[in-house]
């Protein structure tokens, strides 16, 4: 039946649908209208039946699933996987642990001061418009405990968010420390801790424990490691954590200061002893530096006009300055802070380390004197001996390296025990006179005649080697 004009024209304004037209200046807009709503109607065919609409997915990157830089990261991540090691050192856990390219986690944004679930303030989320469900099960599927370490190891992503009670964070931790996987325990340690504060956990599992701190140390988060440190009453890691502090300071003077405060920590007994003596040795240090840059300013002591001091004494080993003080101060009474002795005595350094140090400074300077009065004792009728705390062998090396003359260094090859090791260092040190004697005391006459003819013809060498050979009273062996 057809209508009237009239009719057709209330027909069309009365309806909710228009007719088309070309010059409607509204259809862009409902166009675009009708599509959103038709994305709408598909992301509500995709919720209908999704149960863990609450649960957000996130990614161990950081970022939401499905967010913009989430998808450039996993991209990159799939394109070098193959050939990227994880960024977090692994550490030996109590069995042996798994290769390292085993282990497909990643802790690279951990070390950048990242938590591995970012805060909600500031986290990005997905678009409106979110995959298929059936592309998401990889990331919110029900996955136990164990499940969830295997798909971490794996590098797959898995949201922790859903292990909500304690219990259900303990057994994560206890399966990722069963995995002996670094990066895996240090995420799950992170997540447990963070949404816990319970760090007193930890003391029943010290691999977990070994790595957390491992990481907090890596990422110089010191106010987290001291009250973790705290939380587990270990005193003496705080004092030994604070007492670190002092590589910050640059200052000597603030730094010496730092140094008195530390003192009243409560160090372990030894370690209270090496703090008192650092305090103690940056104290005379101080005194020393001050006095040796005035003296060397003024120009009248000698020894700094012969050998210009190359560095400050500030900050050096206990060593270091004895050795410095055997070189600029070997002469001074033991009263004074820079005496070699006194330094000797206030830091308990033994004998034999005290000989090594003072030999090398003196045998540094070509004092000769002194070098042989470190050797000569008394015995107790007065007759005098050489005897060293070091093996003569080890005092020819030290002197030979410090360009001592072939007369020193004949007296001490002299006094090796051992003969073929005396007549090694002789041959190498051209002591002839060592050779030849040794040879005479062994009785040894080939070894003689072999000698002779390598020492120069008409020498003073060749004619003693000539005696002894024809020395009737001396019986030789062959």
């Amino acid at each position: 039946m057809m209508k009237s004009k009239p009719d057709e024209e209330d027909y069309w304004n009365s309806s909710k649908f228009k007719a088309f037209t070309f010059d409607d200046e509204d259809d862009e807009f409902s166009r675009l209208k009708e599509s959103k709503q038709a994305v709408n109607s598909i992301r509500r065919l995709v919720e209908e039946d999704d149960d863990e609409d609450d649960v957000e997915k996130v990614s161990w990157s950081g970022e939401p699933v499905g967010s913009i830089s989430w998808s450039v990261r996993e991209t990159a991540a799939s394109n070098q996987r193959t050939d990227r090691e994880p960024a977090f050192p692994k550490i030996n856990a109590d069995t042996p642990t798994v290769s390292r390219s085993h282990s497909g986690y990643s802790l690279s944004s951990l070390f950048k001061g990242e938590t591995a679930l970012s805060d909600s303030s500031v986290r990005l989320y997905a678009p409106e418009l979110r995959k298929p469900k059936s592309e998401y099960k990889d990331y919110v599927s029900d996955w136990s405990p164990e499940e969830t370490v295997h798909r971490m190891q794996q590098g797959k992503a898995v949201s922790l968010e859903k292990f909500r009670s304690l219990q259900d964070k303990l057994l994560l931790l206890d399966f990722s420390i069963s995995a002996h996987d670094g990066n895996v325990i240090t995420a799950v340690t992170l997540f447990t801790i963070t949404f816990t504060v319970l760090f007193r956990e930890l003391e029943s599992r010290q691999t977990a424990l070994r790595h957390f701190i491992h990481y907090l140390t890596e990422t110089r988060d010191q106010r987290l490691l001291l009250e973790l440190l705290r939380a587990l009453g270990r005193t003496e890691d705080i004092a030994l954590l604070q007492y670190k502090e002092h590589l910050s300071i640059a200052d000597e003077n603030k730094r010496r200061d730092f140094l008195k405060s530390c003192l009243s920590l409560p160090f372990s007994p030894e370690d209270s002893a090496h703090v008192q003596d650092h305090y103690t040795l940056l104290e005379r240090q101080i005194i020393i530096e001050a006095t040796d840059r005035q003296a060397e300013r003024g120009g009248k002591v000698e020894i700094f006009q012969k050998f210009p001091r190359r560095a400050s004494i500030l900050n050096m080993p206990l060593i270091t300055t004895l050795y410095y003080c055997c070189f600029y101060h070997y002469t001074e009474s033991e009263g004074t802070y820079s005496s070699p002795l006194n330094v000797r005595q206030t830091f308990r350094i033994s004998e034999k380390q005290f000989f090594v140090t003072a030999l090398a400074a003196r045998a540094k300077l070509k004092a000769w004197v002194d070098v042989d009065a470190l050797f000569t004792s008394r015995n107790w009728l007065g007759f005098t001996r050489k005897k060293s705390p070091l093996g003569f062998h080890r005092v020819v090396d030290i002197l030979q390296k410090n360009s001592a003359p072939t007369q020193v260094l004949q007296e001490y090859v002299g006094l090796v025990d051992d003969a073929e090791l005396r007549i090694s260092l002789a041959q190498k040190h051209k002591c002839h006179d060592i050779i030849i004697n040794t040879y005479r005391d062994l009785k040894d006459r080939q070894q003689l005649l072999g000698y002779r003819g390598k020492v120069e013809r008409g020498s003073v060498e060749e004619r003693k080697i000539n005696e002894l050979l024809d020395n009737p009273q001396i019986r030789w062996k062959n």
